[in-house]
């Protein structure tokens, strides 16, 4: 039995991406600046997949970059974002509560002579519009907040961040990580008005090694890695032609199914925190709003240890963002948790190849921890 609940950290690749890397690496393998007939049959699949990531993410294909992965897109985002802003004033406002591509991109532009505000978070690990509201300033050049919190499933509303930026007619960029958003959250480029999006292939069932950057129609920022002119002469480098084109598979698909498939995590969240704490009362629910994210804790009880219990009945969870490798999470520090319930803290997380019956085995198996594990 294998039962896989960390899909926050990385997905399956489901079959028809991987279909799709194969045929590009065997068929279309040409490289898409090449102007001779392979290059112009690679071209023709790097256009298809930028309008089908485009298409799910709500955008024009000519704001759509790819990246390597969403913390490029992150670093590209802050780095940049702040450089081509900072004639205008050196103030940054984000979070505690970032992933860490955020928050290191953050302490770099603060050795590079910027100052950066960190809001602290509501309970559920969400950034609310009064924390930004007072924290803005007429210096303020960029505001960087994830959509949903990696950790905890907070939902911070992004729009509402726009409307604030208006209403004080601040001219700062806009920045969201919505790496946990996107095919998650019904939200698009235009709706939420954030001037640059960070996403991420391998969080929606294409290949690790693809993310994509959206840089809104007007903004200018400069390239993050120089060399060719790939990506309009924003992001040198030749494409990585398979898992873009697994890319845009997968987020097509994800598209299409987005009602079923977020109707479907939602139910099965709510399934699983229901049998959780009516079988386990001393167990904590931590957070929530995003219908992929469960966080819980049993304090008294160390994660490594429920962990690696688990993993013997063939099931997969995570203390926290995978990124931190066994390191304290500085999400649940900063929401104010005691210590016992950060220590005892797991992550569940659900795709739609999850299922009832995963969630029962994972209820069952915690419970018999719960059961047999002595307190720490």
């Amino acid at each position: 039995m294998e039962i896989y609940l960390d899909n926050a950290a990385t997905t399956r690749v489901c079959d028809e991406a991987a279909k799709t890397a194969f045929e590009t690496m065997t068929s279309f393998y040409g490289n898409p600046s090449s102007t001779h007939t392979k290059g112009r049959e690679a071209a023709v699949v790097l256009t298809k997949a930028r309008g089908q990531v485009a298409s799910a993410l709500g955008c024009k294909p000519s704001e759509l970059f790819f990246t390597s992965c969403g913390s490029e897109s992150d670093n590209w985002a802050i780095l940049c974002g702040a450089e081509a802003m900072k004639h205008r004033g050196r103030h940054v406002i984000s979070s505690l509560v970032e992933h860490d591509a955020v928050r290191k991109s953050l302490s770099e532009l603060e050795r590079r002579g910027f100052e950066v505000t960190r809001l602290a978070p509501e309970a559920d690990g969400s950034i609310s519009v009064s924390a930004l509201a007072e924290a803005l300033r007429p210096d303020t050049v960029l505001v960087s907040l994830m959509t949903v919190n990696n950790e905890t499933g907070g939902i911070t509303d992004i729009a509402a961040m726009r409307r604030l930026l208006d209403e004080r007619g601040s001219f700062a960029l806009l920045h969201t990580d919505a790496v946990q958003a996107f095919m998650k959250l019904p939200f698009t480029a235009k709706g939420c008005g954030a001037d640059m999006i960070s996403i991420s292939g391998h969080k929606v069932h294409a290949p690790k090694g693809i993310g994509a950057l959206y840089i809104k129609s007007g903004v200018k920022i400069k390239p993050y890695i120089l060399g060719g002119a790939q990506e309009s002469g924003l992001r040198a480098g030749t494409e990585a032609m398979p898992q873009i084109a697994a890319f845009g598979t997968a987020a097509e698909i994800a598209h299409a199914r987005f009602a079923e498939t977020q109707k479907q995590l939602s139910e099965l969240r709510a399934y699983t925190a229901e049998r959780l704490t009516s079988l386990i009362p001393q167990l904590v629910l931590i957070g929530g709003g995003a219908p992929h994210i469960l966080s819980v804790s049993l304090p008294g009880w160390r994660s490594e240890v429920l962990m690696n219990f688990l993993e013997a009945d063939g099931i997969f969870v995570s203390r926290s963002s995978a990124c931190k490798k066994g390191a304290r999470s500085h999400v649940l520090e900063a929401i104010g948790l005691p210590s016992k319930v950060i220590d005892g803290a797991l992550r569940i997380s659900f795709s739609r190849y999850n299922t009832t019956d995963d969630a029962d085995a994972l209820c069952a198996s915690l419970l018999r921890a719960s059961q047999t594990l002595a307190h720490r």
